[in-house]
């Protein structure tokens, strides 16, 4: 159960920074949205590739642990930031609500997998 727990959490994370990825790249609403909320252009291609970066890290087998928690460190701080900046920003409640859910998807996969580590 615990196994797949974590590869649905880890699955749901990693397409959502893909799928987040691919529209800091190629839906230009997305990009002029980011840039609304402050961030400049040159940090969202940053972000971008950070985000595919994350995601192989996170889902290849022998990456260090160590690796694999400042890549779930990183995905954290990246959504409490678009938390405040969308609150901020005063957008939608849903946006704000959804945040906090993949926080807990983010959370749900990291402790499943020191638990397949450690267990």
């Amino acid at each position: 159960m615990m196994k797949m727990t974590y590869w649905i959490s880890t699955i749901i994370i990693s397409a959502f920074l893909l799928v987040s990825s691919y529209t800091y790249f190629f839906n230009k609403p997305t990009f002029e949205g980011v840039k609304a909320l402050g961030f400049p252009g040159f940090f969202i291609y940053q972000l971008a590739i950070l985000k595919i970066l994350t995601v192989v890290v996170i889902l290849t087998p022998g990456i260090p642990m160590y690796i694999k928690d400042s890549a779930y460190v990183g995905v954290m701080l990246f959504l409490i930031t678009a938390l405040v900046a969308h609150i901020v920003h005063k957008d939608s409640f849903g946006i704000s609500i959804m945040l906090v859910i993949l926080m807990g998807i983010l959370a749900t996969s990291y402790i499943t997998n020191l638990n397949r580590i450690v267990g």
